[in-house]
């Protein structure tokens, strides 16, 4: 995805769209301790042509034992924007319902080009969204794994498929991007029930029109969420209010948040997370061996609409309409991809309730800018929301109710000409979602701290640190817990070059590092991985 084209340090990075490396998936399972390993690669002095295909820290899908099937979803290269377009049959030999969907993307690219942003659709439903790693001109390949079990209902049956990476490949930019994608299909194992996760439809939010089966008992949104297209919504989260001397505008500053609405009605809310792609802040170096949490398998954002349900059985089409608040009046960069996922009352052709609850805070809002030598922005925002509704059931009345809270504080600083610029940010969504006698609250937290410089000698160097964590627990009525997890992934990276000469000339460095935990309940994960100048230096595993 082309880039934002603005000065100083922030406007190098077009110089620098050069190579890249992609997502492995190589780690191991979170099950049984596995003894620490280090990579034994001396890294050379400096960045040469080619270096480490791209790898992560975090965790391959877990598979089962079972019997499985493979499909191959897509297969094309991406010169252009013409999307690909297919058709898909679900497997022969693992039956209809599984224990687990695996999709795999497998990718290759080499020679020069930028990163770009992908998706994937069956029947409408978008069961991935993706970007990928700028090449080296020796060429990179890479690979992202995902468990699509949730979209089993969609995969029952033939479909068509659509793929775009879209990509612009001329004498300059010469990457033409290579992928395939595969599903993997493990059947159910005998006497294990469909896994709860799994819903009874999921239907693509293709417009904003929406009907719903009138015996629907449990109502989930997820919403791609993305700021990208090159323009500066790409970086929104720095942006700064109009009044400030800064290359990326907007009019209430960067506080961002993602909303769904039902018939005009406030129904969710989230912060978005502040994806960085791999030539984010003017420096792909950073990114070749490693890149940012998430910027090869973008999560969706989830709503629990169950509160809403009673409204949406009611056989009428109804509103259903997702928006960011914050992004300036008319302008573009934002992907809003939803899909809804319904579990429906097998006892019931019509569930009938209310919703009983909705009650939101007046969102706050205040991005100030302080004049100097040193341009500083301060600001904090934030906004919180409670629904509640109850559903008369075959298994009697259940009553939901969901809290979601956010808060995010940023603090930008940059000189004039933009070649200090630095940024410190964190967001927190908090949720809490009581049904059936259960309370599952999630605190989510995002962080950012980094400063890119841009010195006298013409030579760029970028320092960051991305936090991505999240802890949630269930519990009971009675006090007990059945489920708890909590996830740490941490990246810090340091990558400097010579700007404005060829790529022969520009003497890059950089190191970068990964840690991913996961705990919980269902057991251990601890990986590391660390790169410098191309080369895997460390991959480390504990637990």
């Amino acid at each position: 995805m082309r880039r934002h084209r603005i000065t100083g340090a922030f406007g190098a990075l077009v110089l620098a769209a050069a190579a890249l490396t992609g997502a492995g998936a190589a780690a191991a399972a979170p099950t049984a301790p596995t003894p620490a390993t280090r990579a034994a690669a001396t890294p050379p002095a400096e960045f040469g042509t080619d270096w480490h295909d791209p790898l992560t820290a975090a965790p391959p899908v877990a598979k089962p034992s079972t019997r499985s099937c493979e499909v191959t979803l897509a297969e094309a290269q991406f010169h252009d924007f013409t999307p690909y377009r297919g058709s898909y049959e679900p497997p022969a030999g693992c039956g209809t319902t599984w224990s687990k969907v695996v999709l795999r993307l497998d990718g290759k690219v080499k020679g020069r080009q930028y990163d770009r942003l992908g998706h994937l659709s069956v029947g409408g439903v978008e069961v991935l969204r993706t970007s990928t790693p700028e090449p080296s001109p020796d060429g990179i390949t890479w690979s992202v794994e995902k468990d699509v079990t949730r979209y089993s209902p969609t995969l029952r049956t033939a479909q068509p498929v659509e793929m775009l990476i879209g990509n612009v490949v001329d004498d300059t930019y010469t990457g033409v991007i290579d992928v395939k994608v595969t599903l993997t299909f493990y059947a159910a194992e005998r006497g294990r029930p469909r896994p709860a996760a799994v819903p009874d439809q999921v239907l693509p939010l293709t417009s904003p029109t929406l009907t719903t089966p009138r015996n629907s008992e449990r109502i989930l949104a997820e919403v791609y969420a993305t700021g990208s297209g090159g323009g500066c919504e790409e970086f929104w989260y720095l942006s700064t209010p109009d009044a400030a001397p800064y290359s990326c505008k907007a009019a209430d500053g960067p506080y961002r948040e993602v909303r769904i609405a039902v018939d005009g009605r406030l129904a969710g809310i989230a912060a978005p997370f502040p994806t960085v792609w791999t030539g984010g802040w003017s420096n792909p170096f950073l990114w070749y061996v490693t890149p940012a949490p998430r910027a090869f398998d973008v999560q969706p954002v989830v709503y629990d609409l169950t509160p809403f349900a009673a409204l949406l059985n009611d056989g009428r089409p109804h509103r259903v309409e997702v928006s960011v608040a914050g992004v300036p009046a008319g302008q573009s960069g934002w992907s809003t991809p939803a899909n809804v996922l319904l579990w429906q009352d097998p006892g019931r052709a019509v569930v009938t309730g209310a919703l009983t609850r909705a009650e939101a805070s007046e969102p706050a809002n205040s991005s100030v800018h302080t004049p100097g030598a040193q341009h500083r922005v301060d600001t904090e925002g934030g906004h919180r929301l409670t629904v509640a509704g109850y559903l008369n059931t075959s298994h009697g009345r259940v009553t939901t109710t969901v809290t979601r809270t956010l808060a995010n504080s940023s603090v930008h600083r940059w000189t004039d000409g933009e070649n200090q610029d630095a940024l410190v940010a964190d967001w927190t969504d908090d949720e809490s979602v009581t049904s059936g006698g259960t309370t599952t609250s999630t605190r989510r937290a995002y962080s950012m701290n980094g400063e890119t410089t841009l010195g006298a000698d013409n030579r760029l160097r970028t320092v960051i640190s991305l936090g991505d964590r999240a802890d949630t627990v269930s519990v009971r009525d009675d006090g007990s817990r059945p489920s708890w997890s909590r996830l740490d992934d941490r990246y810090t990276g340091d990558a400097s070059y010579a700007t404005g000469v060829p790529r022969e000339q520009r003497h890059a460095v950089g190191t970068s590092t990964e840690r991913y935990r996961l705990t919980g309940s269902d057991g251990c994960y601890d990986r590391t991985v660390a790169s410098a100048q191309g080369t895997l230096t460390q991959d480390l595993r504990r637990c």
